[in-house]
């Protein structure tokens, strides 16, 4: 039977949940305990929230002020001076001490264009979270080329909870607040998709594995008709003895109404090996109200 780990705690304390009065950001569905940080980056009011585990769940920490990129957010294409908006990851940490004063004391560059920038066509990159020249003073709140600017003391406080591969870093126009009762029921739905995505591969069932995918579905320049025959010569040739599914974050993107994230690290156990995998997974809303995926990736 498909064992989708995070599930069997999914109202426990390694659940976490971030809280803000009597409701939640719309966006953390579902936080696992690996995950110790979040930033939500507000850009009409210029603030990066910082949300972090602790003894009781996941809590708003701090805010802090932030400049975006010169011409506002919804970046589409490279050089156009916008700040994108969706969910991001932190990749590495930069040493920027060869680089343009203008960048701080150090750099953590985000993952734009992610899998789902690129299905809508979205391009460019270089976008990161930085600091400023020394001694400049605050920034205007629309001053950069694209990036997420800081003042460099709040950078270097910043500087161990953005992990790289680990921290996710939202970025909305405004931040939105429900209450509990409408992400648990959001949550319920996408966990019970997961589920069975991994339960239909893990038994082979090929045709129930491609039904959770949209017609649109693309993945890295296949249609979604070549890309069936690719899963089904691949699920064919390897017969799976286990497959588990831990640390699953589950994020409502901020700018797509109907589109979700689920984010987890994957274990295939075959005859001979076992490969451990990060794996995202974009769910979208369809008319009739069903989730299906639109797009995949790695990392």
């Amino acid at each position: 039977m498909f064992r989708l780990l995070t599930l069997s705690v999914f109202l426990a304390p390694g659940l976490l949940y971030a809280q803000q009065g009597d409701r939640l950001p719309a966006y953390l569905l579902q936080v696992p305990v690996s995950v110790a940080a979040i930033l939500v980056a507000e850009a009409d009011t210029s603030t990066l929230h910082r949300f972090e585990t602790g003894i009781g769940g996941l809590e708003y920490r701090d805010e802090r002020y932030m400049s975006v990129g010169q011409n506002g957010v919804g970046k589409q294409r490279p050089w156009d001076r916008r700040t994108p908006l969706g969910i991001y990851f932190v990749n590495e940490q930069l040493d920027t001490s060869g680089l343009h004063e203008k960048y701080g004391p150090m750099a953590f560059p985000l993952d734009y264009p992610n899998a789902w920038d690129r299905i809508n066509k979205r391009s460019g990159g270089g976008i990161w979270i930085h600091g400023v020249a020394p001694n400049s003073g605050r920034r205007p709140p629309l001053d950069t080329d694209g990036c997420i600017a800081l003042s460099n003391e709040e950078l270097r406080t910043l500087e161990k909870q953005l992990v790289p591969l680990v921290t996710p870093v939202v970025i909305t126009r405004e931040i939105q607040w429900v209450s509990p009762e409408q992400l648990a029921a959001t949550r319920a739905e996408l966990n019970a998709v997961l589920e069975l995505w991994a339960d239909s591969y893990r038994s082979g069932d090929l045709h129930r594995y491609l039904t959770l995918y949209a017609d649109d579905f693309g993945y890295r320049g296949m249609d979604r008709e070549t890309w069936a025959s690719f899963r089904a010569r691949t699920m064919a040739a390897t017969p799976l003895r286990d497959f588990t599914l831990t640390d699953v974050l589950l994020l409502a993107d901020p700018e797509d109404a109907g589109l979700y994230l689920s984010r987890f690290r994957e274990t295939i156990v075959d005859q001979n090996r076992e490969i451990a995998t990060i794996k995202r997974l974009y769910w979208r809303r369809s008319a009739n109200g069903d989730l299906r995926i639109v797009a995949e990736d790695n990392g």
